[in-house]
């Protein structure tokens, strides 16, 4: 064999074993990864510059960039927060209605997001739920991950793998996939493996209860500040349980009236201009109330030029905070005795106290040691806090604008991008792209939470490994190895070609990353079933389909390792449930897609 290589076929070897030996052992980022090997294709001149670029702009590439902005915007206007709710109250409190719930929720979700991100969201909310109806928590988090990868099969935006597979076909002269070609696989595979969990993975489970510590990780803590009703504001003639029932996620805890105290409870009020209220709210709520119209933090009209402030993103930024130091001189003075605006110059427009529920005007508060102070300033008067030994840990404020009342256009953005696609009225890299440029020009996130909801390690390993799979054709390599592979199995029937397939697949994807692994076995799934005689698509869906379900470990996909330590399990409770899913998996995937793509 390795008298018949070429040249090229040995240097192509050469790189394809160092990127591999790189991306199992992680001495060096996956995204760097990527950047060595589009830098040794063009040197080496296996393929012209322009080629080896061509990632950056490949159609994978420009996608799963959008759709992390479209799949953010679900998050950052509540759209998530509120599905998961949604989901936890219809799983009832039986097990059999919660996992079957759960799981073919979860999966119809993660067929439009990313499954890390769906399976982030709703583990907070299924521990919430194991805990309040006294089911282990093992017995749900598991198959919530699962349900994750499997939903992920229903269309081709649901992981980077399908999308990497769809460049490979067009590089073979292929169409590629359409949004929902794979969905009868999908949908079969999600419904099956929530069969499975329900009749057999059920008694395969553990049972644990989950980690509390890691229960806690996933809270968000409640800032305490104040807020102004303007003259132009919405509330205005309207009662607390009104205004609740809208987007407004924050808890009053006190009603100011003309400096007055209004009695308890807050429903019988309404509100009034000029009117304060003393709430409990997220940091991300915190930061959009500068967006809201007729909303003001208290803080700020009191003291500051509010126009002066900026845009609501900017004024992110300036905000920091600081904890009370425990030798503080301070300590047991409220703001208003230490005379803290003329003292230092920012102004406090949040608190936060451990084990605590206030209740009083911010100036009133008696400072402890391990308070967190949140400020605004300018740098001049930040570093007048930073120099007093009362305080530590001046840090930035991780708060984001939430803008709530975005989430109809979020919603309706993504629907649009979904019809647009699916009823081919624009290619897919073009309805992506648009819908992720209508989310910031509607404001549903502003253009910095857009650059940071794209993973750009992601982005950068998708641009390699395009490039990759082209030199594996272009070198010839591809069919080099598939004719291998035709001699090993010549004259085996079609299915125990696609079920060989998902199982070297399945066995690689566990050490890498699922595109990745389509970026190599994709060009020779190509080849090898043109050599039997087959259409490709059947074969390289068969490579995606393995690399994204094949559950043998809990290092294989990244939301396995989100529910790993809260689950409180052991490796070989994924290799025994997983294991026996995967197999299951197998046969779906080699008896549908041949049927699907027929010869």
């Amino acid at each position: 064999m390795l008298a018949a290589l070429t040249v090229q076929q040995i240097i192509f070897f050469i790189i394809l074993i160092a990127a591999f030996v790189l991306l199992l052992t992680e001495w060096v980022r996956n995204d760097i990864v990527a950047l060595l090997v589009i830098l040794g294709l063009a040197i080496t001149g296996l393929l012209k510059s322009t080629e080896a670029l061509s990632g950056f702009g490949s159609e994978p590439a420009i996608v799963v960039a959008a759709i992390f902005v479209l799949s953010d915007a679900l998050h950052q206007t509540g759209i998530s927060e509120v599905i998961g709710a949604w989901v936890a109250k219809l799983a009832g409190s039986g097990y059999t209605r919660a996992v079957s719930v759960i799981m073919l929720m979860v999966a119809a979700f993660s067929a439009f997001t990313h499954h890390v991100t769906t399976t982030a969201i709703m583990l907070p909310v299924t521990l919430t739920f194991a805990r309040k109806h006294g089911i282990p928590a093992s017995k749900l988090l598991m198959p919530l991950s699962f349900a994750a990868s499997l939903g992920t099969t229903i269309t081709i935006i649901g992981a980077p793998a399908f999308l990497v597979a769809s460049a490979s076909l067009q590089q073979a002269g292929r169409p590629g996939l359409g949004l929902f070609s794979i969905a009868p696989i999908g949908i079969a595979l999600s419904v099956i493996g929530t069969l499975f969990m329900v009749l057999i993975g059920r008694h395969l489970l553990p049972s644990h209860d989950g980690s509390t510590d890691l229960t806690q990780r996933f809270r968000v803590d409640q800032y305490f500040t104040e807020l102004k009703i303007l003259p132009d504001s919405p509330f205005i003639g309207k009662n607390l349980a009104e205004i609740k029932q809208g987007r407004y996620g924050f808890t009053v805890v006190g009603w100011l009236r003309e400096a007055r105290h209004l009695a308890q409870p807050f429903t019988q009020w309404q509100f009034e201009i000029d009117d304060v209220l003393l709430v409990h709210t997220a940091p991300d709520d915190l930061v959009a109330f500068r967006h809201e119209r007729g909303i003001e933090i208290h803080p700020l009209e009191q003291y500051s030029d509010v126009a002066s402030l900026g845009s609501v993103e900017e004024f992110a930024d300036e905000l920091v905070q600081v904890v009370v130091a425990p030798e503080a001189e301070f300590i047991g003075r409220s703001l208003r005795e230490l005379d803290f605006r003329r003292r230092y110059g920012p102004i406090v427009v949040g608190f936060w106290r451990q084990n605590e529920f206030l209740k009083e005007e911010l100036a009133r508060i008696r400072l402890r040691a391990g308070d967190v102070l949140v400020l605004q300033g300018d740098k001049d008067a930040l570093a007048r806090v930073e120099q007093d030994p009362g305080f530590l840990m001046l840090m930035a404020f991780q708060g984001e604008p939430r803008l709530r009342q975005k989430a109809p256009w979020a919603a309706g953005i993504m629907l649009a991008t979904i019809l647009a696609t699916a009823f081919n009225l624009l290619p897919l890299e073009i309805a992506s792209l648009a819908g992720a440029t209508a989310i910031v020009l509607t404001g549903c996130l502003t253009p910095r939470q857009a650059y940071r909801a794209i993973e750009v390690r992601i982005y950068v390993f998708i641009a390699g490994a395009i490039p990759l799979g082209l030199a594996m054709q272009q070198t010839g390599t591809a069919k080099l190895l598939a004719g291998l592979m035709k001699q090993f199995v010549q004259g085996w029937p079609e299915l125990i070609v696609l079920l060989v397939i998902y199982a070297v697949v399945g066995l690689v994807t566990q050490l890498m990353s699922d595109a990745a692994t389509v970026a190599l076995f994709a060009p020779i799934a190509v080849a090898l079933a043109q050599s039997l005689g087959h259409p490709p698509e059947a074969y390289v869906v068969t490579v995606a389909m393995a690399a994204v379900t094949a559950c043998l470990t809990p290092t294989g996909h990244h939301g396995n390792l989100l529910v790993y330590g809260p689950g409180r399990y052991k490796f070989m409770d994924f290799v025994r449930v997983g294991g026996l899913l995967t197999i299951l998996s197998s046969l779906v995937i080699a008896i549908i897609a041949p049927l699907l793509w027929p010869v």
